[in-house]
């Protein structure tokens, strides 16, 4: 008999990502899931572990690090995963509801600045998995550590290949 499968995503975490369909709001939600795994694990990732005041991200994620650190890769390529959708369908943007003082974003607006949030998070993993993977002799944790390198470094160029223009226009350049 096998086991159920665990969730990558706490209860509260998955509410979260659920509440935040604008793409750059989603891949904020999603690295800071990764950075709460990585500070459980006693690893400083420099990015943004949230001071939960009103409750909203519930209990920090618990796990052996074996299963910490392939939520780790689970959640980097559901994030990939989101921003390839939207790529392939920019039709199907989701974006919040403007006030009446915005006007609405169109996918030229969310887009570029959730890859370059994806990116830097994954510019900031990567040294970050290359010490774990130099520190473990453990060869299923490798294999997790080597698919989760293998996506930041996707990332990073994805970043690369996105137009001048949206560069500019994402102010995150």
């Amino acid at each position: 008999m096998q086991g159920q499968r665990r969730d990558y995503l706490t209860d509260d975490e998955i509410e979260l990502v659920r509440d935040a369909q604008q793409i750059d709001l989603r891949i904020r939600v999603l690295t800071r899931a990764i950075d709460r795994r990585f500070a459980v694990l006693g690893i400083s990732s420099n990015g943004e572990v949230p001071k939960d005041k009103s409750g909203s991200w519930g209990p920090a994620p618990s796990g052996t690090r074996m299963e910490l650190l392939d939520d780790i890769k689970r959640i980097i390529q559901k994030a990939v995963d989101d921003i390839d959708n939207l790529a392939e369908r920019p039709d199907s943007i989701v974006v919040e509801e403007p006030d009446k003082k915005q006007k609405p974003k169109k996918y030229e607006d969310v887009f570029p600045p959730a890859v370059h949030i994806l990116a830097a998070a994954a510019k900031r993993y990567e040294p970050l998995l290359k010490k774990e993977l130099e520190n473990t002799k453990d060869e299923r944790e490798r294999g997790i550590l080597i698919q989760s390198g293998d996506l930041c470094e996707q990332i990073v160029a994805a970043e690369l290949r996105l137009p001048k223009e949206a560069v500019k226009k994402s102010g995150n350049r």
